[in-house]
């Protein structure tokens, strides 16, 4: 891991959240971000706002410099925060309650490891289960 956001008490179900965090998981920033941006989706916007926040909180770090095209999203975590409960009529004079959930949500981003060869280059070593997308030309 090489940063992280956290976004809190966000106002949508995370029912509706985790469809776009499967969507995200695993891919790199910048194909995440186009996912995101084209996507219209409540949920979707919150997620980039957070992923964004995670970008810059990596562009900080100062003792390690990453570009951009090679950090990816190692991790999307969609947890449910508390609920606001309301109550409305319902027959014979009863209350129902109405739950509405909030969210909270984790962005991690990680950084492919490199490796030096022997010969001097180095060579990007991905993690378990990553693969990279390959743009089609």
């Amino acid at each position: 891991m090489i940063t992280r956001a956290y976004e809190k008490y966000i106002r949508v179900a995370p029912k509706k959240m985790a469809p776009m965090a499967r969507l995200i998981r695993k891919k790199k920033v910048d194909k995440a971000m186009y996912l995101l941006l084209n996507t219209n989706k409540k949920s979707a916007a919150i997620l980039r706002k957070t992923l964004e926040s995670a970008l810059n909180n990596a562009k900080r770090i100062p003792e390690k410099k990453f570009a951009e095209e090679d950090l990816f999203i190692s991790r999307v975590i969609i947890n449910s925060g508390p609920s606001l409960k309301r109550f409305r009529a319902m027959s014979m004079g009863r209350a129902g309650m109405i739950r509405k959930r909030m969210s909270h949500v984790l962005v991690e981003l990680d950084a492919p490891e490199r490796k030096v060869e022997p010969s001097g280059k180095t060579k990007k070593v991905f993690k378990k289960n990553f693969k990279p997308v390959r743009s089609k030309k």
